[in-house]
């Protein structure tokens, strides 16, 4: 029997990739207050991040298997999430150029049934990504978009800001903001494989 699968975040990458790869996912945002968890690592603080935001939507529910995730790009030791406004976009894309970063993403799996937590699983996804020099023209029409302004890092992969990345070495889905291959690896642990979650076709 096919489990629902709750995705305790509002990302339409995140969804997308989760449909897309067959599995239909219910959404549930899981309004934690993100500046409750502190971590100087960049990467341990998008697990952590993570893991709270499933905790929360997993509290909520009596039965389903609630994935949560959270994006972090480490620049110069530094992590940066979504900018605070545009001009902060612009410091950053202007301080990225040219240069690298590693985008972390955390994942968190909780398994619940019953109402009760039957599993839980908890790891990290990191990809380096190579920024571009997008001209300031370009830059000011990518900012003015609104799309950085959505996204850790201030950058997309499959949008607009695909433009502007040179490359990756990695997993892209990592960078997309959820990792299938990892996800895989996470379920299985659980005892359960991500062809049991495929959307069934029409009889």
């Amino acid at each position: 029997m096919t489990r629902r699968v709750v995705l305790a975040s509002a990302s339409p990458a995140r969804r997308r990739v989760l449909e897309a790869a067959g599995v239909p996912v219910e959404v549930q945002v899981s309004g934690f207050d993100e500046s409750t968890v502190t971590d100087p690592c960049p990467g341990e603080l998008a697990r952590a991040l993570a893991g709270a935001k499933a905790d929360t939507v997993a509290a909520r529910t009596d039965d389903a298997l609630v994935i949560g995730c959270d994006s972090l790009l480490e620049f110069d030791g530094d992590a940066y999430g979504k900018p605070a406004d545009t001009d902060e976009a612009v410091r950053r894309w202007r301080a990225m150029a040219g240069g690298s970063g590693i985008l972390h993403t955390g994942h968190c799996v909780v398994d619940v049934r019953s109402g009760q937590v039957h599993g839980r699983e908890g790891e990290l996804s990191s990809t380096t990504v190579r920024f571009g020099r997008p001209t300031d023209a370009e830059l000011a029409a990518y900012v003015a978009s609104g799309e950085p302004m959505q996204v850790a890092g201030a950058f997309t992969l499959d949008g607009r800001g695909g433009w502007f990345v040179e490359g990756i070495d990695g997993d892209h889905g990592t960078v997309l903001g959820i990792s299938l291959p990892l996800l895989r690896r996470m379920f299985g642990r659980l005892g359960i494989s991500p062809v049991d979650l495929w959307r069934q076709p029409p009889a």
